[in-house]
């Protein structure tokens, strides 16, 4: 029980910027868990992010600036800790060089041209979605699973993808994992699912994408360092509000506000 009360503190200390001041073994079994309680942090920072909504909507805020506060928020608490793996990604990714220099580059400390348009557009596309989905008044769900859905992409792609090289942060959490531990993160969001029935739909969706994210990295970097598992997690999130708001846009057919 102790092993999993210090896995949770891990994952809240590397995922959040929430103080907590206790200091965690760093062993085999904490990190096991700390990987399955990945989506219980995402729901614990879907649920800040969905009271604080309905806080601003009780104040009459109007959508873009709730927009911009929950963007702002959501960045806030986890320290933009995966942007950074976006803007490495892209950097590489845009630089047209054979693999080992797109490595090289993906260890660059210095930020290129490349890093600061992806989180230029990220962070503009979601924001949008954002104000998008309050417009429609959306149900409040959605931005509670969202981040957790994240996560568990991020989590699945670390299990079942090979690291490029044998040594980093991803490789050592791989060192304590098996695929068992895709499916004990999953068992949070398999709940939620029993609330909220199309939960199912969103896991599907955000499956098709670990699939799709884990086929180009084989494919372009012949493995994933812990950039691409932070890149993964933006990715995931965007995709999701891409389709909340196709469905909310074109399925339910509702004029915005009701």
């Amino acid at each position: 029980m102790k092993n999993v009360i210090y896995g949770a503190l891990l994952a809240l200390q590397f995922l959040t910027r929430l103080p907590i001041p206790i200091a965690c073994p760093w062993t085999p079994e904490t990190r096991r868990w700390a990987i399955r309680a990945y989506p219980l942090v995402g729901l614990l920072i879907g649920a800040l992010l969905a009271g604080s909504a309905l806080l601003l909507e009780q104040l009459t805020t109007p959508a873009p600036i709730t927009a911009l506060v929950l963007l702002s928020l959501w960045v806030a608490i986890s320290g933009g800790l995966h942007l950074d793996g976006v803007m490495d990604l892209a950097d590489a990714l845009g630089s047209n060089q054979p693999l080992e220099r797109r490595w090289e580059i993906m260890k660059d400390p210095q930020t290129g041209s490349f890093a600061m348009l992806a989180l230029l557009f990220l962070l503009a596309w979601k924001g949008v979605l954002l104000w998008a989905l309050l417009h429609y008044s959306a149900p409040l769900w959605w931005l509670l699973v969202l981040p957790s859905f994240g996560r568990w992409a991020g989590v699945a792609l670390l299990i079942l993808t090979p690291c490029a090289h044998p040594r980093g942060l991803a490789w050592s959490w791989q060192q304590s994992l098996g695929r068992r531990d895709v499916l004990f993160a999953l068992v949070p969001l398999l709940l939620l699912a029993l609330i909220f029935p199309a939960v199912g739909v969103w896991l599907v969706a955000v499956a098709l994408w670990v699939a799709l994210a884990r086929w180009v990295l084989l494919r372009l970097f012949n493995g994933i360092n812990g950039d691409m598992v932070g890149a993964t997690i933006e990715g995931g999130e965007l995709w999701l509000l891409i389709l909340m708001w196709s469905w909310w846009q074109f399925v339910t057919a509702l004029p915005p506000g009701t």
